[in-house]
């Protein structure tokens, strides 16, 4: 790749793979909707800032000239965690924003369109197989990401543009401000308050940010046409073996109290998830150092001050 335009690319993930492929060389048109979110990157000279809202996702085309764009990402998503999940108003706009991107890439002359999935929407699908379901408020927001890549991917083949998804198991790093689980979790244990959890029998994963953005990488260039892939580990581990792990690396004595909370079944079936898809089709494998991840990610969590 030698050119590419990211949304929310002052973002979490957008933010870790704009910085990761501006240090490789890469132009980045980088779209956010406040060039204050953009700042931190106005040392590189391969980087453009695109200062746009979600509304003006109609505009890029007039902002972006360039004709040579290997690959358009598209990061920016509002909501993704607490009681946005709950917004269905503001979930459904989301999805028309991707959609207003996808057709913002095929005016520029994009090559390839690459949507981050998220792994909630393999919920949905055994969701639609079943008879009876009874959905957490997580659905609203797996379900219109569903909808918007099914959308895009629409839009995307008969507008001859590659499109490729990327649906990201949980994700944990510097720079994410989120109270998803695995902040909470190691907040707990840096405090030495005990951690309340469910009993977390069922498999479950998480991703450093430094994996997301090499498997994203890996997808803009080698991810097959019309394909989503589950970004995560290769071998899964249960939530109450992630989370004594995580305890043995920051405070082993901090007590764990597994079936505080009762378990809610996630609805992910990994039996029904190629999670070897993206090795076998562009050889990428996600290789952080667990221990060294989250410590480097707990040190940052004090010193953020989240």
């Amino acid at each position: 790749m030698k050119k590419v335009i990211i949304t929310g690319a002052g973002g979490f993930i957008g933010g870790a793979l704009t910085k990761y492929l501006l240090d490789k060389g890469v132009v980045v048109y980088g779209i956010d909707i406040s060039a204050q979110h953009l700042k931190h990157f106005k040392e590189y000279n391969n980087f453009i800032p695109v200062t746009a809202s979600f509304i003006d996702y109609g505009r890029p085309h007039e902002m972006i000239k360039d004709a040579e764009i290997d690959v358009f990402y598209h990061f920016a998503w509002q909501g993704v965690y607490g009681a946005a999940f709950r917004d269905h108003t503001l979930q459904l706009n989301n999805a028309k924003y991707a959609c207003d991107a996808l057709n913002e890439a095929v005016k520029i002359g994009v090559k390839k369109f690459v949507f981050a999935g998220t792994m909630n929407e393999y919920e949905m699908n055994e969701y639609i197989k079943a008879d009876y379901i009874e959905p957490r408020y997580t659905y609203i927001y797996s379900a219109v990401k569903q909808v918007a890549e099914a959308i895009c991917k629409t839009i995307a083949f008969n507008n001859n543009i590659e499109f490729c998804t990327g649906r990201i198991a949980m994700a944990y790093g510097e720079n994410n401000r989120s109270m998803m689980i695995p902040n909470v979790v190691m907040k707990n244990l840096m405090n030495n308050t005990p951690c309340k959890l469910i009993e977390g029998n069922d498999l479950y994963d998480m991703i450093y940010i430094d994996d997301i953005v090499g498997a994203f990488e890996a997808i803009g260039e080698k991810g097959l046409n019309m394909k989503s892939y589950y970004i995560g580990h290769r071998k899964i581990k249960t939530f109450k073996e992630m989370i004594k792990d995580i305890a043995d690396i920051l405070n082993p004595e901090c007590p764990l109290l597994f079936g505080e909370y009762p378990d809610v079944p996630s609805g992910v079936d990994y039996k029904n998830i190629d999670i070897n898809a993206l090795y076998n089709d562009t050889g990428f494998e996600a290789s952080s150092d667990f221990e060294e991840s989250i410590l480097i990610t707990s040190d940052w969590l004090k010193r953020s001050g989240i």
